[in-house]
């Protein structure tokens, strides 16, 4: 009975401190569409430049992403942040970082959808005229962005799970904000606190998920055109 109680006593901290939890979710909301964001602007041209660059810039951007996606986004970050001091806003440092680590996972994932599109259909557009950047624009790219949609849910969950490193240069998001409330020893409620933060990370991502399921169902190329 008195275990019952106190559990309870320590849900009762996780509703009392719920407002500080949301304020945490916002800040991981806001850093994770940022980043995803600029993981798209950045990345859909790389992604295009290594299927249909020259021979030196397909190299350079295939070795930058390398270099990205093989460093541990921890050290990205405080290279950013305390070497090369790019921005005094942790946020700001923290997105560019998330976002430059994401655009070369996207460049794969838009790599792959425009190699997908068939050869033939780049091939028809010339021969009705188009330029080769035409034909890319206005045939590959449409087919190749309704194609990527699925590759979005993974990149979407790594990003958000990955927010909670920007810790390191202070930032106060979802995981942090629980991690402080422990830790600043008001209550010994630790288990109950992550389960709570663990159940905002899990409606995030699905709720995600599943958007981005119907929207790759609605603009999916339909069967017979390619």
């Amino acid at each position: 009975m008195a275990a019952l109680l106190l559990q309870a006593a320590d849900w009762q901290f996780v509703v009392d401190n719920m407002g500080l939890l949301l304020g945490g979710t916002v800040v991981t909301i806001a850093l994770t569409v940022a980043s995803i964001l600029l993981g798209f602007v950045v990345g859909f041209p790389a992604g295009a430049i290594e299927v249909y660059g020259s021979d030196r810039s397909r190299r350079l951007v295939e070795q930058v992403g390398v270099v990205l996606r093989g460093t541990p986004l921890l050290v990205i970050i405080m290279i950013l942040y305390f070497g090369l001091s790019i921005s005094s806003s942790a946020f700001v440092t923290a997105t560019i970082a998330l976002g430059l680590r994401s655009a070369a996972y996207q460049s794969q994932i838009f790599r792959g959808a425009l190699q997908s599109v068939d050869d033939g259909q780049l091939e028809a557009a010339r021969a009705v005229a188009m330029s080769r950047f035409e034909a890319i624009r206005h045939v590959v790219v449409p087919q190749a962005l309704r194609r990527s949609v699925p590759g979005f849910q993974n990149e979407f969950t790594i990003v958000l799970k990955d927010t909670s490193i920007a810790i390191v240069i202070g930032i106060g998001e979802l995981l942090t904000t629980g991690q402080n409330l422990y830790e600043g020893g008001q209550s010994t409620a630790a288990l109950e606190i992550f389960l709570a933060v663990s159940l905002v990370y899990f409606v995030l991502t699905f709720a995600t998920n599943r958007s981005l399921d119907r929207l790759s169902d609605y603009y999916a190329v339909p069967e017979g055109t390619t």
